[in-house]
């Protein structure tokens, strides 16, 4: 063989190395992209991170156990992982705390469910999904109170309402109860929880279905006072999935949040998970 046939031959093959190595390539790329890589916006290929409370409370989650679907939230979490092709077992859950879920910057997971009430002011630094639950705030107090048997809002201004801050249950005391001491602020539900035990406020706003485990598990002799007006035309407090700020998954997660509403779904997790019974009249 002369030395320019020998010359061609290795060309020749250095050429068809590169085809194979970049058609590898472009295999793997797109077999890594199918499987819900990074690309796709999942935080990890071919599962769905949802992340939640530390700990998370009934009736949004069963024995801080989220894993089990068990509870409202938990419960929608798995129905969303499921319209977005996700198995129960590809579901990976992680905790983070309420303000570290809506701060800015990226995420340890693709959504997270907690009671986040949809607003104009935290959607400048995350994204929400479409609602999955409207509620309204409620008052509630244990029997014997400065509160207990109040019909009226005007009944309360001159009382102690506490509340957690950053909450819409704090801004609607504020802006429906309007207390002339001003709403005693709260790290947390648990902290207001813990101020009415110890009768340093005469009552609290949490949102209904909350006030329906607090006065049934959490207080002796709980008692519902009753619901904030919602201003007529306006939607109660909604809660929303929150994903990092533009999300390539926002509109996928919509979407199935949008399904389990036409189909039923989230009105029977609710009738199953979250206590609807009782008295809790609006405050007029």
């Amino acid at each position: 063989m002369s030395a320019r046939t020998r010359l061609a031959a290795v060309a020749a093959l250095a050429v068809a190395a590169t085809l194979v190595l970049s058609a590898c390539s472009s295999s793997s790329s797109d077999v890594q992209k199918t499987a819900g890589s990074s690309d796709s916006g999942y935080v990890t290929p071919g599962k769905l991170t949802i992340g939640t409370s530390e700990p998370a409370y009934a009736p949004w989650v069963i024995d801080d156990k989220p894993q089990s679907g068990k509870g409202f939230e938990a419960a929608v979490a798995y129905a969303v992982a499921d319209k977005l092709g996700f198995t129960k077992s590809d579901v990976v859950w992680v905790r983070d705390t309420f303000d570290q879920a809506i701060a800015p910057g990226p995420k340890d997971f693709d959504f997270n469910i907690q009671q986040f009430s949809i607003t104009d002011e935290r959607k400048k630094a995350v994204d929400f999904s479409s609602p999955y639950y409207e509620t309204s705030q409620v008052v509630i107090t244990y029997a014997g109170s400065k509160a207990d048997g109040v019909t009226t809002l005007a009944g309360l201004k001159d009382l102690l309402i506490g509340a957690q801050t950053g909450t819409t249950s704090f801004t609607e005391a504020e802006q429906e109860i309007k207390p002339t001491k001003g709403v005693q602020v709260f790290n947390s539900n648990d902290d207001a929880v813990a101020a009415l035990k110890a009768k340093q406020v005469d009552a609290i706003v949490v949102d209904l279905p909350t006030a329906f485990y607090i006065t049934s598990s959490e207080l002796d002799d709980g008692a519902i006072v009753g619901q904030l007006p919602t201003v007529s035309g306006e939607k109660g407090d909604q809660f929303g999935l929150v994903l990092a700020k533009d999300s390539p998954l926002t509109a996928k997660v919509s979407k199935a949040v949008d399904e389990l509403r036409a189909d039923g779904t989230l009105d029977k997790l609710q009738a199953q998970w979250l206590n609807s019974e009782g008295n809790a009249p609006i405050l007029k």
